[in-house]
């Protein structure tokens, strides 16, 4: 085949490609939405498709009406907040002092940090240093265990030693000192690598399930994850009461398929508004930190 012709039939075939897998990625969303806008006889009789059927809000009524989904829902919203201001701290300080090479034992500590990378330690010693700390049935336990990963470690000091030590030496020669130079080179500097670990931490955050399994006793403490999980897994209307807070008695309107859908919206949809405000650092980021020397 000529080489105009694919030139101009690879950018078409390739667009075409991309449509439909972005389709086969939105559709189960957009499915879910019709279900949960549908009337509870079209979604419990299993009749929508991509469209609702009977339009009814019922089902984000009673949504609107769990009590402790809400609460979740914050104490989510707070693991995502506070967790990753933990984890920024955490990763950009210590990677800074790797990155610098007059840091005592900076081999030796490198080396420590790469072998993390390839062997991690088992749940029950975990768990048992966890409650050694007195982190048990705290939101700290599914904060503080992941605030410093190596890999996170390693692109953040990648980035820090590519940039360019004059300006470090100018701002040492202004009389400045290594906390400075951190806090005002360094990390604006390294806005969009930051701006790309933040994300995959504050996802990691939202959808946290096990570790709270593991570490939370306290039902009050619940993140949105494992209420969502009570939801479906147990698949009844009676079940969303009772996690609610309410009486068993109390009659449900909308259908088991109808939660499950508005709940699965309502868990994904708000992060899903995060990636918007920095995507314009998320490309530049996820290559930056990985490529220079």
């Amino acid at each position: 085949m000529p080489a105009y012709r694919t030139d101009r039939w690879f950018p078409l075939w390739n667009g075409t490609i991309l449509v439909l897998a972005c389709f086969t990625m939105v559709a189960p969303m957009i499915h879910l939405l019709a279900v949960s806008l549908s009337d509870p006889v079209y979604a419990n009789a299993k009749l929508v498709g991509l469209w609702p059927k009977g339009f009814s809000l019922v089902a984000y009524k009673e949504i609107l009406s769990l009590d402790r989904l809400w609460r979740s829902f914050g104490i989510s919203v707070y693991l995502c907040a506070m967790g990753t201001l933990i984890f920024l701290a955490f990763t950009t300080s210590f990677s800074y002092a790797l990155s610098r090479p007059n840091m005592p034992m900076r081999k030796w500590v490198l080396q420590g940090v790469l072998v993390t990378l390839v062997f991690t330690s088992p749940l029950i010693p975990n768990y048992m240093l966890v409650r050694s700390l007195g982190l048990e049935n705290t939101l700290w336990a599914l904060m503080i265990p992941g605030a410093l990963s190596a890999f996170s470690v390693i692109i953040m000091k990648t980035f820090f030693q590519g940039i360019s030590s004059e300006l470090f030496d100018a701002a040492k020669i202004d009389g400045s000192g290594e906390c400075s130079v951190y806090a005002k080179i360094a990390l604006p500097l390294s806005a969009p690598v930051i701006a790309t670990l933040s994300l995959f931490h504050v996802v990691g955050l939202w959808n946290s399930y096990f570790g709270a399994i593991i570490y939370i006793r306290n039902k009050d403490l619940y993140p949105l994850q494992v209420v969502l999980r009570s939801l479906i897994v147990e698949n009844g209307a009676a079940t969303a009461v009772d996690v609610a807070g309410g009486a068993a008695e109390i009659a449900v309107p909308a259908t088991p398929e109808q939660l499950k859908a508005g709940i699965i919206l309502v868990a994904t949809v708000p992060i899903l508004f995060v990636y918007p405000f920095i995507q314009k650092h998320f490309v530049k980021g996820a290559m930056l930190g990985s490529l220079k020397e």
